[in-house]
């Protein structure tokens, strides 16, 4: 029996785990209500203790796990300990682990969306709507691209990640206190360098959010034109927004009502490519010629820019290690109450057109009515009056 304590063990962890998912599925408006502003305040707490060093804590805390079970696996052999009951309590140990980040961050998944937050409507829209919207953040991409420091290739030149990543909060605040989002006042402490880049960039990972650690992580390598987004995207992650289609629209709107050229350009490129791709993944004869349409408007920086975007990535991904990794991950974000799992990234293009149609296009429609004049026959109503005429 004493064999099999380690799998009890991890069995225990694992309700525990699937109860605190069943309560969030089931009272999401408590959760909502309650838990992410505990847990942001929490997230701030530890994003301050972590910010006394530069690198990832949680990377450092990872290697030193793995050492451990690695030398438990040698004494295993040395010392001829049962595998089975070996292995029990290494899966208790992960098991438990993800039992706390699931506690103390994961339920983030169950919390309203940020839509809701911020008031704004999200419904379904036409072809027209969504070609409408991709050529405005076109045309603003446009104009922003060529605001933007380049080098002598033409490519983009950002300022460098330590500089950019202690301005990314700036977005965030002027959301928190100029427009009255409570929902980002969470840490605005820089970002960190994502360490083993190389791995990440041929997985295609740009960023990673420790909530045990509350360290925001972003992949140095990417290009520069996304990175601020990518910032912010994370940032916005730290701030228990969780799902990755509200990490997303958060970075988009951070990044566009900062005063730097660089973080609104990364804004508008953003959007602009969800929006596009999305156009494109529409399968009619419309939809086509609509997509092209919008090609045909894009400025040779902004084409530079996206064509150096796509090939960044198709040049340094591994085929095996990106498809793992999206496993992984469209897995984590399933089991953790993301439905949509990985497609749940390009689903910001939902948010991106209705917000487009609500603070772009509505407010644009201006009604001028005549100023009523009760002696102006045409403007009153004389059915029903014997002596009218």
């Amino acid at each position: 029996m004493k064999y099999w304590f380690g799998y009890l063990t991890a069995a225990i962890f694992g309700a525990i785990t699937w109860l605190l998912m069943q309560f969030g599925e089931r009272f999401s408006t408590l959760v909502d209500m309650v838990y992410p502003y505990v847990i942001r305040t929490l997230q701030t707490i530890l994003a301050e203790w972590t910010s006394a060093v530069d690198f990832p804590v949680w990377q450092l805390l990872a290697v030193a796990l793995g050492v451990l079970v690695l030398a438990s696996f040698v004494l295993m052999i040395v010392l001829k300990w049962n595998p089975i009951q070996w292995f029990g309590w290494v899966l208790a140990v992960f098991s438990a682990i993800f039992m706390c980040h699931t506690l103390f961050w994961g339920l983030n998944y169950y919390a309203g969306a940020l839509a809701d937050d911020m008031r704004l409507e999200v419904a379904s829209y036409t072809l027209e709507e969504l070609t409408e919207a991709t050529e405005y953040y076109r045309d603003k991409a446009n104009a922003l691209a060529g605001q933007v420091n380049r080098d002598a290739n033409g490519n983009v030149e950002f300022s460098d990640f330590a500089t950019l990543a202690d301005m990314a909060g700036e977005g965030f605040e002027v959301l928190t206190y100029e427009y009255h989002y409570p929902v980002f006042a969470g840490s605005r402490l820089p970002v960190k360098e994502l360490g083993w880049s190389d791995m990440y960039t041929s997985m295609g990972i740009t960023g990673v959010t420790f909530g045990l650690t509350g360290e925001a992580c972003v992949n140095p390598q990417i290009p520069d034109v996304s990175l601020p987004f990518t910032m912010c995207h994370e940032m916005a992650h730290r701030m228990c927004i969780a799902a990755e289609r509200d990490a997303n629209f958060a970075a988009f709107l951070a990044c566009s009502v900062h005063s730097d050229v660089q973080f609104q350009y990364s804004a508008y490129f953003m959007a602009f490519r969800y929006c596009y791709n999305a156009l494109n993944g529409v399968n009619t004869q419309s939809a086509a010629a609509a997509a092209a349409r919008v090609s045909s408007g894009i400025g040779d920086k902004l084409k530079t820019d996206y064509n150096f975007y796509s090939s960044f990535f198709n040049s340094r991904q591994d085929d095996s290690a990106t498809k793992f990794a999206d496993t992984v991950n469209d897995t984590y974000l399933k089991v953790s109450g993301d439905e949509s799992g990985v497609a749940s990234y390009g689903e910001v293009c939902d948010l991106l057109v209705n917000w487009h149609i609500q603070t772009v296009v509505l407010p644009s429609i201006t009604v001028v009515e005549s100023p009523f004049d009760p002696y102006d026959e045409t403007q009153i109503d004389l059915s029903g009056i014997v002596n009218a005429r």
